[in-house]
């Protein structure tokens, strides 16, 4: 009899630690270990975009491995994606596009003449309208490049160790689009 309480226990538990295999953020449920774009990631850290007070955007870092290195995830080849789900009804089209700019600017410091058709075509993976709720997949795939998808949907996909490193910079740099969000992402 103890021993099938015993069993029973172990089981309920494994039950509620699978159901709770997800993190909350800003309102939005991420999962603990995802497979985008066939590559099998696990989430590194999460955080909120903030800009003047408002909550923009939930920003969810996943890796192969977890790694508090910002400038080695942004130099490596691995797999990783970059997970934007939209949290604010005050993300337009026009904003996401500006803030993209900043990002790739400050990213390169303000070198982005090497990658500059690169960061053209990212831009236009934009220019539909954005609404709260949208989700962003932004995976760099070894061997095939950055795939970006909106809601599911593939936008396109952007080749170069160049392009990954500044795009993934946005985020990880020494200039970011947001400290805090970075040291989320950053699993600190």
């Amino acid at each position: 009899m103890k021993k099938q309480f015993l069993t029973l226990l172990f089981v309920a538990f494994a039950g509620l630690f699978s159901m709770t295999a997800q993190t909350e953020v800003g309102g939005v449920k991420l999962a603990q270990k995802v497979t985008l774009e066939g590559q099998n990631l696990v989430l590194n850290g999460a955080g909120i975009r903030e800009k003047m007070w408002i909550d923009l955007y939930v920003g969810a870092l996943y890796l192969p491995k977890k790694s508090s290195n910002g400038a080695e995830i942004m130099a490596s080849n691995d797999a990783g994606a970059i997970k934007l789900t939209i949290i604010s009804g005050m993300i337009t089209s026009e904003k996401m596009i500006n803030a993209v700019n900043e990002g790739f600017e400050n990213s390169t410091n303000g070198n982005t003449a090497p990658i500059k058709a690169k960061v053209a075509q990212f831009k236009s993976f934009f220019k539909e309208e954005i609404k709260k709720g949208d989700v962003f997949d932004i995976v760099n795939v070894p061997g095939k490049g950055v795939v970006v998808s909106k809601n599911g949907k593939e936008k396109g996909v952007i080749d170069g160790a160049d392009f990954k490193k500044a795009l993934f910079g946005i985020w990880l740099s020494g200039k970011p689009a947001d400290k805090g969000l970075k040291t989320a992402m950053l699993g600190k």
